[in-house]
């Protein structure tokens, strides 16, 4: 026969672990949602620029919220306490947007008229573009924090905004393929050749915001908020 302690047990950890799960899909949820809401102040802007402006500096976005694996893995690199408090608070990037513009000063400029906006709070920002960093890596960083309303109440999300050029992303795409595929151990050659390439896009960003600049003096009708 069955034991009946055992049989209570399993229930115990059954219900358990649907309570961990579901506080963990909960928990995930808040960032879906903020993301959400970035999302479409992105697609506005997005959507003004190309019906009542000449020029539209936003060539296409993308977004994700960090599956739970790839979070677990980052809290454990980072040596963070498994509280969702402490995640919180020790993870701004759970939830993430990239802006990819055609020009360098795309970049600051879309990043300034989404966080001069009333409800975002700016809680950091990183500009790799004025300071690459060490392998060549570009781009602006902006940490926002953005308004949900729940039915529980109001909750503050983080959301890492990314503003960088098709150059950027090309390169970042491409190295991040290449740390994968070498499982984070690239050679020194290799990085080497990433560094090159990364001084090469620069090169090109530069050279193509001076052409665009140049067009737009040459056709004043052209307009770039």
């Amino acid at each position: 026969m069955p034991d009946p302690l055992e049989e209570q047990q399993i229930t115990v950890s059954s219900a358990a672990l649907r309570a961990m799960r579901d506080e963990f899909q909960r928990f995930l949820m808040e960032y879906r949602f903020g993301l959400a809401e970035v999302e479409t102040k992105i697609s506005i802007l997005r959507e003004e620029f190309q019906e009542m402006h000449a020029y539209n500096p936003i060539e296409h976005v993308s977004s994700r919220v960090k599956s739970p694996d790839s979070l677990v893995d980052k809290v454990r690199r980072k040596g963070i306490e498994t509280d969702f408090d402490s995640i919180r608070a020790g993870i701004t990037d759970i939830a993430g947007i990239r802006v990819t513009c055609s020009f360098i000063d795309d970049a600051y400029r879309l990043s300034n008229l989404l966080t001069r906006q009333d409800d975002i709070t700016v809680r950091d920002v990183k500009d790799y573009i004025a300071h690459p960093k060490a392998n060549g890596y570009k781009s602006l960083h902006v940490i926002v924090e953005v308004p949900v309303f729940l039915s529980t109440g109001r909750v503050d999300v983080p959301v890492e905004v990314q503003f960088r050029t098709i150059a950027m992303d090309f390169w970042a795409s491409l190295e991040h393929k290449i740390y994968y595929k070498y499982d984070r151990l690239v050679p020194d050659d290799l990085l080497a050749e990433l560094k090159d390439a990364a001084d090469t896009a620069a090169e090109l960003d530069t050279r193509m915001e001076r052409l665009h600049r140049e067009i737009r003096g040459a056709h004043p009708g052209v307009v770039s908020l």
